[in-house]
């Protein structure tokens, strides 16, 4: 399951012991509560994950990959959904107590026990293409606007809608498979400012004060997140003269883009001097950040990831699954950003925010 080289601890994270990392954002649960008896928040993150079942159980049928595939995608639903009453039963089942890190590992678990190695491969790759025939829309509106702040606050809204295209979230994947989503729409629809946490002015004075020499992104998901949000704003990072890493995951896991698949795509939208819409690419590189999961542990991180990252000055988590249910309370060595849109009630209630709520938490 995991890269084949040993995992090494993000090196900006600040000492895991003096800090007390904790990868997961949300407790389920207190040293107090009683260990045999799953909390009124393991429940309810539990029967989350229990509704995502039929969205996967739909992909996995589908998978041109796996021989039987419906049936074998009946299996996992069934096998998914007994590990998961057998933690409302017993918390300390299965390696438990649960937590977003340990639900999300099982469920990979089962689809790849049973042969499901990318069950949305298909859209990832449509999404891929809708979203490239895009770029360069989107890059000439952003450099169109002069103001450099407001150039700025542009780029980030455009993550916020790239970022809406999560199939992890069972109530948009619904609304994706029905509707599907506008990218320009999805940007002159976000929740108002102030957003639930809202660091973005802060953000945009270092900007413009500061240029950071390096900055690792850990990027979230295919086709409008990745190619529509971040692609534009590392570009723009490039021409302000900072070295970007783009950390993308080792195995395919949801719809997140993983590292060979991110390779292909920078490629697709370079031109024939490396050039990405003029900006020289030179200083851009994509990194194995050693992770098969839309969540991530920083204690867990590919060696290559680890040496690329020493002597960064930035570090940017984008995503729900990297930036707010893990890691929002991260505190590294440098400049940090935490970027993601909410998807989940759960974890508006817990922030005190909406749902489809921003996050821009700038440290």
């Amino acid at each position: 399951m995991e890269s084949a080289s040993e995992m090494v601890a993000f090196p900006l994270l600040t000492t895991p012991i003096e800090s007390n990392y904790r990868a997961c954002t949300i407790p389920y649960r207190f040293p107090s509560d009683n260990p045999r008896k799953a909390t009124p928040a393991e429940i309810a993150w539990i029967d989350l994950f229990l509704n995502s079942i039929p969205s996967f159980k739909k992909r996995a049928e589908s998978d041109p990959t796996v021989p039987d595939a419906n049936i074998k995608a009946e299996v996992f639903a069934q096998r998914y959904t007994e590990i998961l009453e057998e933690f409302k039963k017993d918390p300390e089942s299965h390696g438990g107590p649960p937590d977003c890190i340990l639900l999300c590992r099982v469920r990979e678990q089962v689809l790849r026990e049973l042969g499901f190695r990318d069950i949305f491969k298909k859209v990832k790759d449509e999404e891929n293409a809708k979203a490239i025939s895009l770029f360069v829309d989107v890059v000439n509106l952003n450099d169109a606007i002069e103001d450099e702040g407001k150039r700025l606050e542009n780029l980030v809204r455009g993550i916020f809608a790239g970022n809406i295209f999560d199939l992890g979230s069972a109530q948009l994947a619904e609304v994706f498979s029905r509707d599907g989503m506008s990218f320009l729409a999805s940007c002159q629809n976000l929740v108002s400012r102030p957003w639930v946490i809202d660091d973005l002015d802060a953000f945009k004075l270092q900007w413009g004060r500061k240029s950071w020499k390096k900055a690792i992104i850990f990027v979230d998901n295919s086709g409008a997140d990745i190619i529509l949000g971040i692609l534009p704003f590392a570009r723009e990072l490039l021409r302000h003269g900072t070295q970007v890493v783009l950390a993308a995951n080792d195995l395919p896991s949801i719809n997140d883009v993983t590292y060979p698949e991110l390779v292909e795509i920078i490629s697709k939208l370079k031109d024939e001097h490396g050039q990405l819409m003029g900006v020289d690419t030179s200083n851009l590189l994509v990194a194995n950040s050693g992770n098969d999961l839309p969540v991530i542990d920083l204690t867990r991180v590919s060696q290559e990831l680890a040496y690329l990252a020493s002597d960064a000055d930035l570090v940017i988590l984008e995503g729900m699954g990297r930036g707010i249910e893990t890691n929002l309370y991260a505190q590294f060595k440098c400049d940090s950003l935490k970027i993601g849109m909410v998807k989940h009630q759960e974890v508006a209630q817990f922030l005190g925010g909406r749902l489809y709520d921003c996050v821009f938490k700038y440290n």
